[in-house]
């Protein structure tokens, strides 16, 4: 893929760069090499970004072409509104307390460099800014109110409007910044395709083990993908790549749903897609589907403090409570008297306005059956840990066989075809990504729990009917699409 420069007048610049073309506005707004240029990330430097202005076409025309424009419109756009600039930015408040809290005047301004500063303590903070706005050249400005610091205004600059004594930084900055692209380019000569993995490799309850994410890789690359893991601070790289799969525990308040976001915005394929992430990680959500769509579930209720009470009224004792944007069993209680539930439920509402409560259902295991694309993959049985009623006691401090039921995997054909056909139906209504459907089968009657977007695939566990053949079929529906949108987008 090209790298561009994008500036007013090629006469002004200063910068001797390797491995990206420079070339003028005008040149790249009107001449037909560029009209015409596939695959091509336009770096816009121009003087100015306001609205029609000569480098507002630049980033407006790019994405009409199917180039990678940085910044591209959407981040003209959010820099000029304060309000969204500090929602944005809500999410960096810890980082820019820390990384400000030895300045003793009131202000202070950041520039940003190819996600860089001139000083290495601010690397940090400035490629968290750079993730978020992804334009070459920032300029962020901060205040201090008191003992808080918050962003005032964050400005996109021009060339220009680098001081001198800056040069040099910026000189190496990019050249780091596009040599790395390039050699990137030059190892990956073998599929038409790049993928990116995100994981974080410290988190304690992974969606797939070391040795499940050995074996996507390894399919990823037989279906015609270059493959790589990358973490969470590298959102700013997304664009060099035609699709992420996040095998990393998603949530909304979470930087794996800005990555999705931001993966969608850039054309990729991505899977968990920013709807589905929405819709099963909230079980408020998923409450009210099930409900509208009359699927068969555990009898269920929202609580807020204004209905708590009636809740026992009209639901048995003991009820699983559970916390909205609760994962892999966690937030999730049973309580066995009224006092332990007005307890509980009043714990769990100081995190949220809403809270479930739901019918509880005793069964030896429960069923979840993996859905991509609408179709079956797996049907696992997940049996209660020992001495306990959910699949994971977290109570055990130690991970061993006693803290974790035992998980059973079958052919779909031996499943029964009841817990198909509704996992399928469940499914079909979060969309046509990658999902875990958990039911209970209680008296030949099938229920769904939940709906999970970014199921548990693990080595030795759920791919123990389809081997190899789970991670194929996945990373084949990735390599579909992508083909698909590529087709379709003349790209």
């Amino acid at each position: 893929m090209s790298n561009y420069i994008v500036v007013n007048n090629r006469k002004n610049w200063k910068f001797n760069i390797p491995g990206v073309d420079v070339i003028s506005a005008r040149d790249y707004l009107l001449e037909e090499e560029f009209i015409k240029k596939r695959g091509a990330r336009v770096f816009n430097l121009c003087r100015s970004y306001r609205y029609q202005s000569t480098g507002y076409y630049v980033s407006l025309l790019a994405s009409a072409r199917g180039h990678r424009a940085f910044p591209d419109i959407n981040a003209i756009q959010e820099m000029k509104a304060p309000h969204v600039i500090r929602v944005l930015a809500e999410d960096l408040d810890g980082a820019i307390q820390k990384n400000l809290a030895h300045i003793q005047s009131d202000t202070f301004i950041l520039s940003i460099y190819f996600g860089k500063n001139i000083s290495k303590k601010y690397d940090r903070l400035s490629l968290q800014i750079y993730n978020l706005f992804q334009a070459p050249l920032l300029r962020v400005f901060f205040s201090k109110k008191g003992d808080k610091w918050r962003i005032q205004n964050i400005q996109l600059i021009s060339a220009n409007d680098i001081p001198p004594e800056h040069h040099d930084y910026v000189i190496d900055f990019a050249t780091q910044y596009f040599s790395r692209n390039i050699s990137r380019v030059k190892r990956k000569v073998n599929a038409p395709y790049d993928m990116a993995i995100l994981l974080n490799l410290e988190e304690k309850t992974p969606p797939s083990n070391k040795k499940a994410i050995e074996k996507f890789i390894r399919a990823g690359e037989k279906t015609g993908f270059n493959m790589e893991i990358i973490d969470k601070d590298d959102m700013h790289r997304l664009a060099e790549f035609d699709a992420l799969f996040i095998r990393d525990t998603t949530s909304v308040n979470h930087y794996t749903f800005r990555f999705s976001q931001r993966a969608e915005a850039e054309g990729l394929v991505v899977i968990d897609d920013p709807e589905s992430i929405i819709r099963c990680t909230n079980k408020v959500y998923l409450a009210e589907l099930m409900n509208h769509y009359h699927l068969p579930s555990p009898k269920t209720m929202v609580i807020s403090r204004d209905t708590l009470e009636s809740v026992v009224k009209c639901m048995d004792l003991p009820l699983i409570l559970k916390q909205p944007d609760s994962s892999y069993s966690q937030g999730v209680l049973k309580v066995e008297s009224r006092d332990e539930y007005i307890e509980k439920v009043l714990t769990l509402l100081d995190k949220s306005d809403l809270v479930i409560a739901q019918e509880f259902m005793k069964t030896a295991y429960d069923w979840r059956v993996g859905i991509i694309n609408g179709e079956p993959l797996f049907a696992s049985r997940y049996y209660m840990a020992e001495n306990h009623w959910q699949i994971i006691n977290w109570e055990k401090k130690s991970k061993s066989h006693h803290r974790e039921g035992r998980a059973e995997t079958v052919g779909i054909a031996d499943a029964p075809q009841k817990v198909i056909e509704t996992a399928i139906r469940a499914a079909k209504y979060i969309g046509r990504g990658l999902y875990g459907v958990d039911l209970k089968m209680v008296n030949g009657k099938c229920y769904v729990i939940e709906v999970n977007d970014n199921p548990s695939i693990d080595s030795g566990y759920e791919d123990a009917v389809l081997k190899d053949g789970l991670y194929l079929k996945i990373m084949q529906v990735f390599h579909d699409r992508v083909r698909q949108y590529k087709e379709i987008n003349g790209f």
